[in-house]
């Protein structure tokens, strides 16, 4: 039996188009997309992987417990930009095992680790 593997990641935030730009900070391209009567949602599609960002709605609100990670090209230039742009600080660039690491919260209070 092969072993699974993640292909999709969706999030629901509280405003989609801000979100959008936000993540886009990161390099990452999004497209819309409107499948039959769904609601509109933009979709990155990476290497074995599909990320998503969703309105949240009053039966799915935003999805604040997830915890997501992205290997960056420069986890300094990347948290910079996404502090700029409102992130919140969990934990400042620095060395560890796992090379340079940051993690900060999106807009929506997302964590999101940078390696």
């Amino acid at each position: 039996m092969d072993t699974p593997r993640l292909n999709l990641v969706v999030l629901r935030v509280a405003d989609i188009e801000r979100s959008v730009a936000f993540y886009r900070l990161m390099g990452l391209e999004f497209v819309r997309h409107v499948h039959g009567a769904g609601l509109p949602h933009y979709a990155c599609e990476m290497p074995g992987l599909v990320f998503e960002l969703y309105p949240a709605t009053p039966e799915q609100p935003v999805t604040t417990s997830a915890r997501i990670g992205f290997a960056v090209g420069d986890v300094d230039v990347v948290f910079k930009q996404m502090t700029e742009a409102g992130a919140t600080v969990i934990s400042a660039p620095k060395d560890s095992q796992w090379g340079r690491r940051a993690v900060i919260a999106d807009l929506d209070g997302h964590r999101i680790e940078l390696t």
